[in-house]
C-alpha cells in the first residue's frame, strides 16, 4: 500500500488542477500543458502529485456526467430532456450515459458528481425494510 501523499504534494496537485481550468471547466489543452510540465520540472514526489491530481481532474469530470440507471428500456428523448434539465441545474454542459441496473426493478437512480437521486421500486422497498 502506498503512503499517503505529503501535504506539499497534496497543494501542488491542488495548484496544477487549478491551472487545468478555463472558465471553471477542465480543458483538455490545459491538461495537456500541466502534464508537460511535470515532464519537463519533475516534483519530488512524482507519483503522489499526479494521483492527487488525477483524482482532482477526475472529480470534475464526473460532475458533467449524468449517469442514469434504469431497470427497463429508456427513451433517447428522456435522456436528452434529463441533460437540459441537469445541464440548467448545475450551469454546466452536462451529458447524460445509460446503464441497465435490473437491481432496480423499476425506476432510475441519477449520478452526477457526488450527488444521488433515486426513484426506484428497489430504493422504496428498502425503506420499508428499516421502517419495520
Amino acid at each position: 500500500m502506498a503512503a499517503a501523499p505529503s501535504k506539499a504534494s497534496q497543494q501542488l496537485a491542488r495548484q496544477l488542477f487549478g491551472l487545468s481550468l478555463a472558465n471553471g471547466l477542465v480543458t483538455a489543452e490545459r491538461v495537456e500543458g500541466v502534464l508537460a510540465y511535470l515532464e519537463k520540472h519533475p516534483p519530488a514526489q512524482p507519483l503522489a502529485v499526479l494521483e492527487a491530481y488525477r483524482r482532482l481532474v477526475a472529480r470534475e469530470l464526473a460532475k458533467g456526467e449524468l449517469i442514469v440507471e434504469h431497470a427497463g428500456p429508456i427513451a433517447e428523448g428522456i435522456l436528452r430532456s434529463l441533460e437540459g434539465a441537469f445541464t440548467q441545474k448545475y450551469k454546466r454542459q452536462v451529458t447524460a450515459r445509460s446503464v441497465h441496473n435490473a437491481s432496480l426493478i423499476a425506476g432510475l437512480r441519477l449520478h452526477i458528481g457526488d450527488d444521488l437521486y433515486e426513484a426506484s421500486i428497489a430504493q422504496q422497498l428498502s425503506q420499508l425494510t428499516v421502517a419495520a
